[in-house]
């Protein structure tokens, strides 16, 4: 991890916005709200995703731990697919899901060497 004067609070903003991914995706279909427009899930996954990614690049220094982190993002997104698929009764398993997923989680990671990863260092040392 980068170096925060509060590390936890950060990772912990963190798995609360994984946490929240798994629960929304598990959700009974009833429970969410109806789509605008067809198609516009797979820009939610894709968005998800990329702000997932790109917050593992602010909170991790190294470009290591920000690939495996994408990597565990892919992972994560195929996983909850076949889970939906497996594990709701009205939710299904969706390749184009999972490839949004994927791709959100490289966008993320292609941000990596853009100045604003820095910002959660800067949020937590109290510059602007």
């Amino acid at each position: 991890m980068r170096e925060f004067r509060r590390p936890h609070l950060w990772l912990a903003i963190w798995l609360l916005m994984l946490a929240a991914v798994v629960v929304t995706s598990l959700l009974p279909a009833r429970d969410l709200p109806p789509a605008p427009f067809d198609g516009v899930d797979k820009l939610e996954h894709f968005l998800a995703y990329a702000l997932l990614s790109a917050y593992a690049v602010m909170l991790f220094a190294r470009v290591r731990a920000q690939a495996l982190a994408a990597a565990g993002l892919i992972a994560l997104g195929v996983a909850l697919e076949f889970a939906q698929g497996a594990l709701t009764d009205s939710r299904q398993a969706d390749s184009a899901d999972a490839l949004a997923n994927a791709l959100g989680a490289l966008a993320g990671l292609m941000l990596a060497p853009a100045p604003w990863a820095s910002v959660l260092l800067r949020l937590d040392r109290g510059h602007s």
